[in-house]
């Protein structure tokens, strides 16, 4: 329970950590950040269960008002923003990366890529689509084609999570949770 809590705690740290690499704004109003590879990392490393607390542990952090998202944001107003349906998304998306890797008999690397992909920007994708047309008053496929920018990045964050939740299972096997 208690290495349970500690990788809880660090895996939100380590979101919050991860918005300090520089934002990129997109024009209407969508920063592309490092912190969705954090999403991804919580599930893949930590498991379904595991990741999605560690997620909602950040996202409570913020709505009280901690500035960790990416560009120093936070607060409840984060909430009524662009970005709405990925932050509702990404404990989902947490949680569907750890139960593909959980799940899978493929090699760690492999099911951590495919975990990161589905439950990183499928999952997190079907939130954050709808959200950014409902708050920018855009149809779905409007909203859809906005979205497409951020597809090169995400891929890169999909083979960056497998490397290292690959690299976790060989040099501290005992670390990766989601295989336990």
């Amino acid at each position: 329970m208690e290495r349970s809590l500690s990788h809880i705690a660090l895996f939100a740290a380590l979101i919050a950590v991860l918005g300090f690499v520089p934002q990129i704004m997109l024009p209407f109003g969508v920063p592309i950040t490092a912190q969705s590879l954090g999403i991804m990392l919580c599930g893949t490393v930590l498991g379904a269960k595991r990741g999605a607390l560690a997620v909602l542990l950040f996202l409570a952090l913020v709505a009280i008002g901690l500035p960790l998202l990416s560009g120093g944001r936070g607060g409840l107003g984060v909430f009524a923003s662009p970005t709405v349906g990925f932050l509702i998304g990404f404990p989902v998306a947490a949680f569907v990366a750890g139960l593909v890797v959980e799940r899978s008999s493929a090699g760690v690397g492999l099911a951590a890529g495919i975990g990161a992909l589905i439950g990183g920007v499928i999952v997190l994708y079907a939130f954050g689509i709808p959200g950014l047309a409902l708050m920018l008053d855009k149809t779905l496929p409007e909203a859809t084609l906005m979205i497409t920018a951020f597809l090169p990045g995400d891929l890169i964050k999909v083979v960056l999570a497998a490397l290292i939740t690959q690299g976790i299972a060989r040099m501290r096997p005992d670390a990766l949770l989601s295989r336990a």
